[in-house]
C-alpha cells in the first residue's frame, strides 16, 4: 500500500511539473534560463568595467573532489580554472563557451530538445573574415557542453540536450513517456529504450508492483534474465546499460530509489572495471560530482560478481581470464579511493588480486545457460549475500 501512494504521490507532482513547466526544487527549466543569462551578464559586467572578461569554470578532475563520509556520495570542491579572453592559451575555448551558452538558450526558448551531435554542427561554422571553424571536431564541443553543465550546477538534460539512449528495461511497471502510457512488462525480447531524458516532466511513474531493481552490466545477460522473465517470477525491474550506464539509466534508477522506495542491486563482472562501473552508481562519479545528490544511489548493493564466488559456486577454473598488467594496475588503483576503504571491499579486491584471475557474468553459463537467472542470484538475494 505505502509503495501505490509514492507512485500516486511521484505521478501528481509530476503531472503538475508536465502542466506548468515548472519544478519546484531541482531542474526547474525557468531557473535553467536565468542561470544561462546570468552568466552572460557577468561577462557583460566586466566588458562595461573595461576590465579582461572571464570565465571561471569548476575543475572537473579527481584532484578537485572529495568522498562525504555521511551522505556517501563523491563531492565536487572548490577549485576553479579562470579563462580570461586576454589570454591566447584560453580565448579560444572562452569563445567556444559563450556560442555554446547563444545556442542553448535558443533551446530554452523554443522548447525544443537536440542531441550532442547536432550541437556540435549547429554551432559549427568559419569565423566571418578568416578562415578559423569554432568548432574542429566534437571532441572540442562536448567538453564546452561539460564545462556549462558545471559551471551553471545543471544537467545536460536540463539544457535541453541529449545523447542517444543506451539502456533498456522490463519489468511490473507502467510509465508515462511524453504522454504516452506504457506497459513494461509488455516489451518483447528488446524491452524499453530507456530514453536520455528522464526527468519527471518527461517520465512519470503511473503503477509499480516492483520489489526492487536489478541494474545489469551487459545487454547479452540482461537477454537472458528476460527470456527467462526474470523479472516476472522475482517481481523485479530488470535494466542494463551497456557496459558503463549512461546518464538516462542512472537517473533512472535514482528516480526509482528515491520515488518509488525500491532497493537497488548492481550486478557486474568480477573485475575492476566492473567494481568502478558499481562505485559510479553508488558514489557518483568524477565528472559529474556536482550532481552526485540526483544521480548516486548511496543504498545500492553490490550483488556480484564477487573475487569468492568461483569456489562457492564450483566454477570451472576453465572459465576464468587471468588478470593482466592493466588490471592489477586498476585494482591497486581503484583500492586507493575513498569509497573504497571499507575493510570489506579491501579483503574483496585483495583477494581477486591473490587470485589473479577475473570473471565475467558469462562464465556462470559454463554450469548452465539459465544458472544465473536460476540459481546464482536468487541465491545471493535470499542469503543476503552482497556488498555495500
Amino acid at each position: 500500500m505505502a509503495r501505490k501512494k509514492t507512485v500516486k504521490k511521484a505521478t501528481s507532482r509530476a503531472k503538475s511539473t508536465a502542466k506548468t513547466g515548472k519544478r519546484s526544487k531541482n531542474g526547474n527549466p525557468t531557473a535553467t534560463k536565468e542561470k544561462i543569462v546570468a552568466l552572460a551578464e557577468s561577462v557583460l559586467s566586466h566588458i562595461d568595467a573595461a576590465g579582461n572578461p572571464s570565465l571561471n569554470v569548476p575543475i572537473r578532475s579527481l584532484s578537485n573532489v572529495s568522498f562525504n563520509k555521511r551522505k556517501r556520495i563523491i563531492e565536487l570542491g572548490d577549485g576553479k580554472a579562470n579563462r580570461p579572453f586576454f589570454d591566447l592559451s584560453n580565448a579560444r575555448r572562452f569563445m567556444q563557451t559563450l556560442l555554446m551558452s547563444s545556442e542553448l538558450l535558443k533551446l530554452q526558448d523554443q522548447e525544443k530538445t537536440t542531441s550532442i551531435r547536432d550541437m556540435f554542427y549547429h554551432c559549427k561554422h568559419t569565423i566571418e573574415g578568416t578562415r578559423e571553424e569554432t568548432f574542429n571536431d566534437q571532441d572540442e564541443s562536448d567538453p564546452i557542453i561539460e564545462d556549462l553543465e558545471v559551471t551553471l550546477r545543471t544537467l545536460r538534460e536540463e539544457l535541453r540536450v541529449f545523447a542517444n539512449p543506451d539502456g533498456a528495461m522490463v519489468g511490473p511497471m507502467v510509465v508515462r513517456d511524453r504522454g504516452d502510457e506504457i506497459d513494461l512488462s509488455r516489451m518483447g525480447s528488446g524491452g524499453w529504450a530507456v530514453p536520455s531524458i528522464v526527468e519527471p516532466e518527461t517520465i512519470q511513474f503511473v503503477k509499480s508492483k516492483a520489489k526492487y531493481v536489478l541494474l545489469i552490466e551487459k545487454a547479452a545477460v540482461w537477454a537472458r534474465f528476460n527470456e527467462d522473465r526474470f523479472w516476472e517470477s522475482q517481481k523485479c525491474m530488470i535494466i542494463h546499460g551497456r557496459g558503463q550506464p549512461p546518464r538516462g539509466v542512472r537517473r533512472l534508477c535514482f528516480r526509482m530509489v528515491q520515488e518509488l522506495g525500491l532497493p537497488l542491486y548492481v550486478l557486474v563482472d568480477n573485475d575492476p572495471w566492473g567494481y568502478y562501473i558499481y562505485s559510479v552508481i553508488k558514489q557518483g562519479s568524477i565528472n559529474l560530482a556536482f550532481e552526485s545528490a540526483r544521480m548516486a544511489v548511496p543504498t545500492a548493493r553490490f550483488i556480484g560478481m564477487s573475487s569468492y564466488d568461483a569456489v562457492e559456486f564450483d566454477i570451472s577454473p576453465s572459465v576464468t581470464i587471468r588478470m593482466n598488467d592493466k588490471d592489477i594496475a586498476r585494482a591497486k588503483e581503484i583500492m586507493a579511493y575513498p569509497w573504497f576503504q571499507d575493510r570489506r571491499w579491501q579483503r574483496e579486491i585483495k583477494h581477486m588480486l591473490k587470485l589473479g584471475v577475473k570473471l565475467e557474468l558469462e562464465a556462470l553459463s559454463n554450469k548452465e545457460f539459465s544458472f544465473i537467472a536460476d540459481t546464482y542470484v536468487p541465491a545471493k538475494l535470499k542469503k543476503g549475500k552482497w556488498l555495500d
